[in-house]
């Protein structure tokens, strides 16, 4: 109440007295009033009643400017906003409401808390206005196709390694999996395919980027390009050996699942780790266990049609020979293979002049002729060439005199050459006559 006699009401009230008035005048009936006011012809009697009786603050709802019945103590309010703001400042109203059922056994919805945050003035996380863009619909089936992609992001806040997460989602879904590395290449990209394929089974198709981890950049050879073959990088030739379609996305916004699965782990599952204080890959991939299955069965959907497409391991196939890095190099005539930079000796007697070097995800190598395994070992010091040392033998060079009557005798080659054959004649007595002087 402003004063003695103004009344303040909202807009939807003071429609509701103009139609309460009209219906005590008669102009319409008590029916039509209702239907009017999206209410019971009971109401409106009981409206009526009031307005008679108390005037225009009849339609006034007598619940207004008291306190609720079901309103949470003053003391509860005050410890969540405590432990918000020391605990879970920068979570969000919904999972900080989560959080604070499950740890401090405080029970408020996160409106409630949103409410009081707004109210104390205290800011918190709200999500950003996307873009519009054209939605496609998810696969029927589960296990017809699944997103994958790895998230660089610091998971362990500074308290351990950096990292990344190897992370697949189903597209039917939305049932997650995943697995921390230290680094997004092929090696973690075939390992984490493993663990998910002996889980779950072969899925129909895989959804990827363009990283150069699953689509080769190599330009393809003359020879490829007239027989229309695509350069596959190590990841999509395994798929292929397997039997899985890849579907290459040309933007992040076409694989949205995956990358809304990782902006959601980056809020939650890195605080969650926080507050059970993991510091370790290992002890992150060991939470994951429990982490994941918690959250499918929260956050997955019932797949549009019943039916799981995932196809199980053919028996007497090799995983390991197939997800695994395979190059191809050339034997030497000395039995040697150069590898990463390092030089092998091949142990095994073998005619072949080309062999396939595998590298597992395990970290172990093995070189393959064919179907044959062949033992090796690395060379860490390649040996020193000895050279002979070379013997200085002094051998006495014949003089060539020629004889008198030889051409280059008779042939002058100046006209004072007499003057010369004179001279020479001469210097040995001049010679002489400077060394008794000498003396």
């Amino acid at each position: 109440m402003a004063g003695k006699d103004t009344v303040v009401m909202s807009q939807e009230e003071l429609r509701r007295v103009n139609i309460i008035h009209k219906a005590i005048d008669k102009r319409i009936s008590q029916i039509e009033a209702a239907d009017i006011l999206s209410l019971s012809d009971r109401q409106i009697r009981r409206i009526i009643k009031h307005v008679k009786k108390e005037g225009d603050e009849g339609v006034i709802h007598r619940s207004r400017g008291k306190p609720s019945h079901n309103a949470l103590p003053k003391h509860i309010r005050r410890r969540a906003i405590a432990l918000y703001k020391s605990t879970y400042d920068d979570f969000g109203p919904t999972f900080a409401s989560e959080k604070l059922f499950e740890r401090d056994k405080i029970k408020i919805s996160r409106e409630t808390l949103r409410t009081w945050l707004k109210e104390e003035g205290i800011p918190y996380a709200t999500r950003k206005m996307r873009p519009h863009r054209s939605w496609r619909e998810r696969k029927h089936y589960y296990g017809q196709m699944v997103q994958m992609d790895g998230s660089e992001h610091p998971w362990l806040e500074g308290r351990g390694p950096e990292c990344v997460f190897m992370g697949y989602i189903d597209d039917a879904t939305g049932k997650p999996f995943g697995k921390f590395y230290e680094y997004e290449g092929t090696i973690p990209a075939m390992d984490s395919f493993k663990r998910y394929i002996e889980k779950h089974g072969l899925p129909q198709s895989v959804y990827l980027d363009k990283h150069s981890t699953y689509k080769s950049n190599k330009k393809p050879s003359i020879e490829d390009e007239l027989n229309n073959v695509e350069a596959l990088s190590q990841f999509a030739r395994a798929l292929k050996e397997l039997g899985v379609d890849v579907i290459y996305a040309d933007s992040p916004q076409a694989k949205g699942r995956i990358e809304r699965l990782f902006k959601t782990f980056q809020h939650r599952l890195i605080r969650e780790m926080r507050l059970r204080g993991i510091k370790t890959i290992e002890e992150a991939n060991k939470f994951l266990d429990y982490y994941l299955p918690v959250y499918a069965k929260r956050f997955g959907v019932a797949p549009a049609k019943e039916g799981d497409l995932h196809r199980p391991i053919p028996k007497g196939i090799d995983l390991d020979r197939i997800l695994c890095v395979q190059t191809k190099h050339s034997l030497r005539n000395d039995f040697t293979v150069a590898h990463d930079k390092k030089l092998y000796q091949v142990l095994d007697n073998t005619r072949a002049k080309e062999l396939m070097v595998e590298e597992r995800v395990d970290g172990s190598m093995i070189m393959r002729y064919k179907d044959a395994v062949l033992k090796f070992k690395e060379i860490t010091a390649r040996p020193v060439k000895k050279e002979p040392k070379k013997t200085y033998e002094f051998r006495l060079k014949r003089v060539y005199i020629p004889p008198k009557d030889h051409l280059w005798r008779r042939f002058k080659i100046n006209p004072q050459y007499q003057q010369y054959q004179q001279k020479e004649k001469v210097a040995p007595k001049e010679k002489g006559l400077l060394l008794t002087l000498q003396t």
